[in-house]
């Protein structure tokens, strides 16, 4: 598709765009501001990148509002990232579209529902009694447990597995590779002999929610894991059973959670970060990447660190800590001092 700068600006009032320099440049592609060739469009969200305006080879540029002109038109905005991704599905609108219909070698269960228009790819099972809503879409190899239920507009990507009862609201993203419902991680030791417990709960996950690839999370001993809506879970993530998460948060990459946290809304849990168990989130809390955080954590504050701390005590610890060597070094001079003022 072509579009001129100022058609792009009028399409996105509603984040209060601005066309800065020559609104009649023809925009037929956009990519990032390193690979942008002429004709394309990108954006740039973080000020401190603005070099990077005078070396691309774009034909336009999406910025915030404190970007000044780099010499070539840009269109100000409030959100250059969400501009950016609609200017995309403009000018690529196949990109995001899935396959339709059912393929012959999908397998359905007694008493499955469908909605309208769902798409179900080769070999995919959906087990006796499950639900799926409308316009629900499911990848080659993936498996719908018993008594499930997909809400609207669901997309799951191929070799998802979601075991039996498990309730997913509309607009789910799911990619390959994860599993939900898996049994929690629970025994009990007899003479030495470690006993399972059975994991009777259901995982139910919110609308808008969106999980990576190779995620697991586990149903619940008893009662719900949940997922709020709005949450967004990174790749290889391990979400413990009867854990809550609430909604629009963001959990990183290797983040394991254990069993019977709870999170509250918008928390932010970055890479590698592990939380023990029965703990409590605070809404708004931010836990840096690696933390290891056997404590709860209050709202609207941030921690990092092993064991995890207040972020701003955690830096002062690693600032001393980078001269430990010259604090050896000292206390070495002033032991030897003090040895020669004994031996006089």
């Amino acid at each position: 598709m072509r579009l001129t700068l100022k058609k792009i600006a009028e399409l996105f009032k509603d984040l209060n765009t601005e066309v800065i320099g020559d609104s009649n440049v023809i925009i037929t592609g956009a990519s990032g501001i390193k690979e942008a060739l002429s004709g394309d469009i990108t954006f740039l969200a973080n000020s401190k990148y603005s070099s990077l305006l005078n070396k691309t080879s774009a034909s336009a540029v999406i910025t915030s509002q404190d970007i000044d002109s780099p010499g070539k038109p840009i269109i100000r905005t409030d959100n250059p990232s969400l501009a950016f991704a609609r200017i995309i599905s403009l000018i690529a609108p196949d990109a995001g579209k899935h396959f339709q219909g059912i393929h012959p070698t999908a397998i359905l269960g007694k008493n499955v529902k469908l909605g309208k228009d769902v798409a179900l790819g080769a070999y995919v099972i959906i087990a006796d009694d499950a639900v799926l809503g409308d316009n629900v879409t499911i990848y080659p190899g993936s498996f719908i447990g018993k008594k499930s239920n997909i809400g609207d507009g669901t997309l799951i990507y191929p070799n998802v597995s979601i075991r039996e009862q498990i309730i997913i609201g509309r607009r789910v993203i799911i990619h390959s590779g994860t599993v939900i419902g898996s049994d929690g991680f629970g025994f009990v030791a007899v003479d030495g002999i470690q006993h399972k417990i059975p994991q009777v709960g259901i995982v139910e996950i919110g609308d808008d929610v969106e999980i990576g690839a190779n995620v697991t999370i586990d149903r619940a001993r008893f009662g719900k894991t949940i997922i709020g809506a709005g949450t967004k879970i990174d790749n290889l993530v391990q979400i413990a059973h009867n854990v809550i998460i609430g909604k629009n948060c963001l959990i990183v990459a290797q983040v394991g959670i254990s069993g019977s946290t709870t999170c509250g809304d918008n928390v932010v849990i970055a890479g590698q970060a592990g939380l023990s168990g029965h703990l409590t989130i605070g809404d708004g809390a931010i836990i840096a990447a690696g933390s290891g955080v056997g404590k709860s954590v209050p709202p609207k504050s941030m921690v990092s660190g092993w064991p995890a701390r207040p972020f701003h005590t955690t830096q002062k610890v690693n600032a001393h800590s980078q001269n430990l060597p010259k604090l050896f070094d000292l206390v070495k001079e002033l032991k030897q001092r003090i040895e020669k003022l004994e031996a006089r």
